[in-house]
C-alpha cells in the first residue's frame, strides 16, 4: 500500500498533524508513520520570478522597457528556504507514495503555497484537501476522516494566481514606471495606492470642512427632571437656527409645564455578534491600540501554537450549523479562571441557535472566530495573548447569553405649546451584559425613582431655562480600527463622504481581504508614504506627491473593489483567470502610457543635510512605523539606517514619551518638550526610581485611609505619593 503524503504550512502544525497520525520517524523536513509522511513549507516555498529572469535588461530600471508583459509569469524557489523546498520535492516524488493531502492554511493564499510547490516539483499525484477551521486534535482526526478531493479547490488557486499575476503585472510596473520617470523610490500598488487615497481623502475633508454652530435648550423642572427641547418638525433636538431658538425661549417663559405622555416599553437588545478577523482587528485598535498586523500574528499563535482559537482569516461573523453541538465542549473549555462563572451560567441550559450567529448562508470558507475545545492554560499566554483571547471569549460568552432587557420611559411635556421630552433606562435584566461587568446596571439605569413615580397629573414647576449649543465637528482621522472599516466597505465610507464615488461603488467589494489588509497597511508605512501621528494615520509628502502622480484609475477604490470581485468570481467559477489577467494587461499599458506623457516633478522635501555612507548621495530623513530613519535617496542603493526609536519611556518633566537616538554609547533620550538625557543617566535614574518603587496595593491602601482623613500609615509611601502627584 502506497504512503500518502501530507503537506502543512508551518513546521508546528505539521508537527501536530504528525502526532495525530502516528508518523514518530523524524526525516530531513519530515515526518513519517506507516501510512503517512508529513512535511510542510515555510510560508511560500516558492514564488513569482523577478523581471530580470525574462530579459536582461530589466536588471536595470529603465523607463522605455515598459510595460514588462511576459506570455506566462514563471514560478521560481525561494532561494532562502530552497533546502525545505527539496526536502518537501523529494517526499512528493517518492515511489512509494501515491496520493497527496495538502494540509496549507484553509484559505486562497494557503491554496496557493501548496499548489505552487507542487506545480514546481512537477507532480502529478492525486490531491486530497485538508480543510479545518482549528489545529486541535480533535480536529485534525475529523478533517481527515472527511478529505475533500482537491479538484473542488482549483477555482480558488486560480483566483488566488490571478491575484497574485495581477499583484505583479500592475505592482511592478507601476512603481518602475513612477521610480523611474521621477527618480525616487515610489511604490504603488494595485490595492496600497487606492487605500494611501482614501487616507488623503480623510484629510482633505478635514481641511475643508467648515464648522456650523448649532443650538438648543433645556429645562430644569423640579429639582430631579431635565427636559429637552424637541423640534415639532424635525423631532431633532438642536437646530442651526438661533433665532428660532430665542423665540422658543421666550413662549416658554413663566408658562406652566403639563404632562402629555408618560410612555413605558419595555425593550431588549442582543449582543455584538461574533468576531471576523476584520471586526477583531477593530476591536483590539480601539480598545488595546493594536496594530492589524499585531493582532493577526497574535491570533495565529493562539490558533496554531496555543489552539485555543479558530482559524483567523475569516470573513463571517456567523457559525453554520454543525457547529451548534460543539458548542457546550467550547464552552467548558474556555469556562476557566475568570470565565468560569458565566460559563457555567451559560452551560446549564440548552443553547438556542439563533440567526443572531447561526446562518449557513452566510459562512463561505470559514466560520467565525470562537474558541476551540481545547482549555487554555491562561498562565502560558503572553500579555497581547491573553487581550486577545480575552475579546474573543466574551464574545462568544456574550452572543451565547440572553438579551439585555431595559424598560425604557419617554416623558413628554408641552411648555408654551413646545415639545420637551426625557428618557431613562431601568434595567431588568443584564443579560449578555454580565459577561462586561457588573457596574453595567448603575451606568444603564439613568433614571431616579421620582421619575418613575411621575403620573399625568403631577405638577411640574419650571425651575430655570438654558440655552446650549454647540459646533459640528468634522470626520476624524483614520486610526488603523476604522482604516480597516473603510478599507473593507468602501462604498458605505464613500457615502458619507462623496455620494458620487458612492454611486459608481455600487455593491462592489472591498479593498483587499481579511488576510491582506493588515499588509497593506504595513506596506504602505514601510514605503514611508503615511506615518503615524499619535494613534491617527496621515499621509506624508511622499504620499501625496504620489497621489499626484499615479494615473487616476490606479487610485480609484472603485475600480479595485471591483478587481476583488472578479478574484472572487474566480473562485466561484463565474470568471476564468486568463479573462481576468488580460484585463490587467490592457490596465497596465494604459497606466505606463499616462506615466510616460506626464509632465509632473517629484521634489524631495525631507533631505537630512547627510550624505550616504555607501553611494554618497543624498539621505532622506523618513518617519517610519518604530521611529526617525535615514533612507538613501537612489533606490538602486537601498541603503538605510534608524536615527530614532520610538520608545514607552517617559520624560520625568513633562511625561510624554521619548525617543532614543543616535548608536552606541553615545545614544539619548530626547523628547518633544526640550528634554534630553544621556542613556546611562536615563538607566542610573530609573535604577534609582525602582528602588523606591511604591506598589499598587501599598497605593490603594494609602488613598482609602486618606478618604477617612487618616494619617499615612508610611512616611516614605507619603513622600513618594506626594512626588508622584507633583508630577501629574
Amino acid at each position: 500500500m502506497k504512503k500518502t503524503v501530507v503537506l502543512a504550512e508551518k513546521p508546528s502544525v505539521g508537527r501536530d498533524i504528525a502526532k495525530v497520525l502516528n508518523c514518530p520517524k523524524k526525516g530531513n523536513g519530515f515526518f513519517e508513520g506507516d501510512r503517512y509522511i508529513v512535511t510542510w513549507a515555510l510560508g511560500h516555498l516558492v514564488t513569482l520570478a523577478d523581471p530580470e529572469s525574462y530579459d536582461e535588461k530589466y536588471k536595470s530600471w529603465n523607463l522605455d522597457d515598459l510595460p514588462m508583459l511576459p506570455q506566462n509569469l514563471k514560478i521560481i524557489v525561494i532561494k532562502k528556504t530552497n533546502k525545505q523546498y527539496q526536502a518537501v520535492k523529494a517526499q512528493l516524488n517518492r515511489k512509494d507514495v501515491g496520493d497527496i493531502v495538502i494540509a496549507t492554511d484553509a484559505g486562497r493564499e494557503g491554496e496557493l503555497v501548496a499548489r505552487w510547490i507542487i506545480e514546481k516539483a512537477s507532480v502529478k499525484k492525486p490531491i486530497q484537501r485538508l480543510w479545518i477551521s482549528s489545529v486541535t486534535d480533535k480536529a485534525i482526526k475529523e478533517g481527515f476522516q472527511k478529505l475533500r478531493p482537491g479538484k473542488d479547490y482549483e477555482n480558488l488557486y486560480a483566483a488566488a494566481v490571478a491575484r497574485a499575476e495581477a499583484d505583479w503585472i500592475v505592482g511592478l510596473n507601476g512603481t518602475r514606471g513612477l521610480t523611474s520617470k521621477y527618480n525616487a523610490q515610489l511604490s504603488c500598488g494595485r490595492v496600497q495606492t487606492p487605500t494611501l487615497a482614501i487616507i488623503h481623502q480623510r484629510e482633505r475633508e478635514i481641511a475643508e470642512f467648515k464648522p456650523k454652530s448649532y443650538y438648543g435648550i433645556t429645562v430644569q423642572a423640579n429639582k430631579s427632571l431635565k427636559l429637552t427641547w424637541q423640534n415639532t418638525e424635525t423631532k431633532e433636538s438642536r437646530t442651526f437656527d438661533l433665532n428660532h431658538v430665542k423665540r422658543v425661549q421666550e413662549k416658554i417663559s413663566n408658562q406652566p409645564i403639563q404632562i402629555v405622555d408618560i410612555e413605558k416599553k419595555s425593550k431588549k437588545t442582543y449582543s455584538p455578534q461574533l468576531f471576523d478577523l476584520t471586526e477583531l482587528q477593530r476591536e483590539a485598535n480601539r480598545i488595546f491600540g493594536f496594530s492589524a498586523k499585531e493582532t493577526l500574528n497574535t491570533m495565529q499563535k493562539l490558533y496554531e501554537q496555543h489552539k485555543v482559537l479558530t482559524y483567523p482569516r475569516t470573513d463571517s461573523r456567523y457559525l453554520s450549523e454543525d457547529i451548534v453541538d460543539t458548542l457546550k465542549d467550547r464552552i467548558e473549555a474556555c469556562g476557566v479562571g475568570p470565565y468560569a462563572k458565566q460559563a457555567f451560567k451559560i452551560a446549564q441550559k440548552p443553547i438556542k441557535a439563533s440567526r443572531h450567529f447561526v446562518d449557513n448562508q452566510k459562512v463561505s470558507d470559514h466560520h467565525a472566530i470562537i474558541p476551540t475545545e481545547v482549555a487554555p492554560i491562561l498562565s502560558s499566554l503572553s500579555e497581547k495573548e491573553r487581550k486577545i483571547y480575552d475579546l474573543v471569549v466574551k464574545r462568544f460568552l456574550a452572543v451565547l447569553s440572553p438579551p439585555y432587557e431595559y424598560e425604557q420611559t419617554t416623558v413628554v411635556t408641552k411648555i408654551g405649546g413646545e415639545t420637551f421630552i426625557a428618557k431613562g433606562n431601568v434595567v431588568q435584566s443584564l443579560g449578555w451584559k454580565e459577561i462586561y461587568g457588573d457596574d453595567i446596571e448603575e451606568k444603564d439605569s439613568a433614571m431616579s425613582s421620582d421619575i418613575l413615580k411621575l403620573t399625568k397629573a403631577d405638577a411640574l414647576s419650571l425651575q430655570s431655562v438654558t440655552q446650549t449649543e454647540g459646533e459640528t465637528k468634522p470626520p476624524g482621522l483614520f486610526n488603523e480600527g476604522t482604516l480597516l472599516s473603510a478599507m473593507e466597505n468602501p462604498a458605505k465610507f464613500m457615502a458619507e463622504t462623496n455620494k458620487d464615488l458612492a454611486k459608481t461603488l455600487g455593491k462592489t467589494g472591498g479593498l483587499g481581504t481579511v488576510a491582506t489588509r493588515a499588509d497593506i497597511i504595513e506596506k504602505l508605512f514601510n514605503s514611508f508614504l503615511i506615518e503615524k501621528r499619535g494613534k491617527d494615520i496621515v499621509t506624508t509628502s511622499k504620499g501625496r506627491q504620489l497621489l499626484e502622480l499615479v494615473p487616476s484609475d490606479l487610485k480609484s477604490p472603485a475600480l479595485t473593489a471591483e478587481w476583488e470581485q472578479k478574484l472572487e468570481a474566480i473562485a466561484k467559477g463565474k470568471l476564468t483567470q486568463q479573462a481576468f489577467l488580460v484585463e490587467m494587461k490592457e490596465y497596465t499599458k494604459a497606466i505606463i502610457r499616462e506615466i510616460k506623457v506626464s509632465e509632473s516633478k517629484y521634489k524631495h522635501d525631507n533631505i537630512s543635510g547627510r550624505t550616504c555612507p555607501e553611494c554618497g548621495k543624498n539621505l532622506l530623513q523618513v518617519n517610519g512605523k518604530k521611529g526617525k530613519m535615514l533612507v538613501c535617496e537612489d533606490r538602486e542603493c537601498g541603503h538605510r539606517k534608524a536615527v530614532a526609536k520610538k520608545t514607552n519611556a517617559r520624560c520625568p518633566k513633562c511625561f510624554k514619551k521619548l525617543e532614543l537616538r543616535g548608536q552606541g554609547e553615545g545614544q539619548v533620550f530626547a523628547c518633544s518638550c526640550g528634554h534630553k538625557e544621556k542613556l546611562s543617566t536615563f538607566n542610573e535614574r530609573k535604577k534609582k526610581e525602582k528602588n523606591t518603587k511604591v506598589s499598587k496595593k501599598e497605593v490603594n491602601q494609602y488613598l482609602k485611609k486618606q478618604d477617612k482623613q487618616e494619617e499615612p500609615f508610611n512616611p516614605a509611601l507619603a513622600e513618594a505619593l506626594a512626588k508622584l502627584n507633583l508630577k501629574k
